[in-house]
């Protein structure tokens, strides 16, 4: 806690209060916030200016926002909730119980209690539930002078004024024109002849990721959300869709470890929490190797007649295991990036089994050369050198097929994660391995 800011709030002195405070930017404010008292926050959060309070609040967690909002004066918490971004408000509703939600949405005008309800309807992971409806319209029909005194009338309140939105008579997104060419009009210009008419739109119900992608290959600030028939529902920001990101690499990087992805920060999680996360691909491995057993119970003669050959099986395996694995990691994130798709996966197979044979050439080298060293012999090492390309081989065609297969058919690949891959070369990668060695030595 920060001793020196206890000590103003205790004192009252708003004066020296809003100058030490001016020093942080709001993030660190609300990472200071969190580390108080109830009654302390409660304290603070009356004392500030209200776009100051409600930008501290976004960055918390909504159960905390609930219970501030909730504690403190009818008067302030109304106007720190109407002060939040619109998608932070439906955050904080959809996060709650929906009779704490019906108790705020009291403090809210009834038009914007009608956009905040909409934007509530759409999918969690949708464009439509990253929409902010803080943004500036302008009809068409309207001259650059009324469009820059509607911008000095609302612009305090909109997430952006970069970019004016401009709609038709019926409320329809017609074009967009920016800032810089309102200022550089004529007055008496109408909007609609230095509108922008191709405007990139997305609709409501596209996944927040493709929205991301789309947002990332233009270059914008912003993006608008539209309905069915290209009406404007709200937009999204660059901002929040790096909170996006962050949440889809984070999601992509816990699947890929063969874990369910936690919905909490790690320390929010509890022990039987992360247990339940992970028990269930745990289980699903466990059975899926035990046919590794049964592939060496079946050739248990061949083993017994060469038994150096048990001496590279842990080689053999963990290396096909790691070639799949970077093969699954590389697509799986060309897959998110929109670099990949279906209709590549011939170009894909022949690119990643070219790799792998030089792969498999390297390794196989390699494997000789260890071979060697161990005493075995030159035609157990030959076996072992040979084995080794084709299991590298087997293990990059193997990974960068299934990835492109889930994604076409709209499972997340991110779940063909490197466990997965290792157990499902283990079994093959023996079969190999023993198949030639009965082939090559004749047994």
């Amino acid at each position: 806690m920060d001793q020196e800011l206890k000590n103003l709030l205790d004192e009252q002195n708003l004066d020296l209060l809003y100058e030490y405070i001016s020093r942080f930017q709001p993030y660190d404010l609300a990472e200071m916030f969190i580390q108080f008292e109830h009654e302390d926050q409660l304290k603070w959060i009356s004392m500030l200016p209200i776009p100051l309070g409600a930008e501290i609040l976004e960055y918390v967690e909504p159960e905390l926002q609930y219970r501030i909002l909730d504690r403190i004066n009818t008067d302030t918490a109304s106007s720190l909730l109407n002060e939040m971004s619109s998608d932070k408000v439906v955050d904080l509703l959809l996060a709650i119980h929906p009779h704490q939600a019906e108790k705020l949405m009291k403090f809210l005008p009834p038009d914007y209690r009608e956009k905040i309800s909409t934007l509530m309807t759409f999918s969690p992971d949708s464009a439509g539930s990253l929409a902010t409806v803080e943004y500036i319209a302008a009809r068409n029909s309207w001259t650059v002078d009324q469009a820059l005194q509607h911008v000095r009338k609302v612009g305090h309140e909109a997430e952006i004024v970069s970019y004016i939105y401009v709609l038709d008579t019926h409320g329809k997104l017609a074009g967009i024109v920016s800032l810089k060419d309102i200022i550089l009009a004529k007055p008496d210009t109408q909007l609609e002849e230095i509108m922008k008419e191709d405007v990139v739109t997305v609709p409501a119900e596209m996944d927040q990721q493709e929205v991301a992608y789309i947002l990332s290959n233009y270059d914008l600030y912003a993006i608008p959300v539209v309905t069915s028939d290209n009406r404007m529902i709200g937009i999204i920001t660059v901002d929040d869709l790096i909170d996006v990101i962050h949440e889809e690499a984070t999601e992509d990087f816990q699947k890929l470890g063969g874990s369910q992805p936690l919905e909490e920060p790690y320390f929010k999680n509890s022990i039987w929490g992360l247990f339940r996360k992970r028990i269930g691909w745990l289980l699903i491995l466990f059975v899926a190797e035990a046919y590794t057993g049964n592939v060496l119970r079946h050739f248990e003669d061949t083993l017994s007649e060469v038994v150096t050959l048990a001496f590279f099986i842990p080689l053999l395996i963990g290396t096909g295991g790691n070639s799949g694995t970077q093969t699954v990691t590389t697509l799986v994130r060309a897959l998110a990036m929109g670099e990949v798709k279906f209709k590549d996966i011939f170009k894909v197979m022949r690119k990643e089994v070219s790799t792998g044979v030089f792969l498999g050439l390297c390794m196989g080298i390699v494997a000789l050369i260890r071979a060697e060293f161990l005493g075995v012999g030159f035609d157990v090492g030959t076996v072992v050198a040979v084995t080794a390309i084709f299991i590298v081989v087997w293990a990059s065609l193997v990974a960068a097929v299934l990835p492109l297969i889930l994604h076409k058919l709209k499972i997340d690949p991110a779940v063909v994660s490197g466990p997965f891959i290792a157990t499902l070369v283990d079994g093959t990668g023996l079969i190999i391995y023993f198949t030639m060695a009965k082939l090559m030595l004749n047994l």
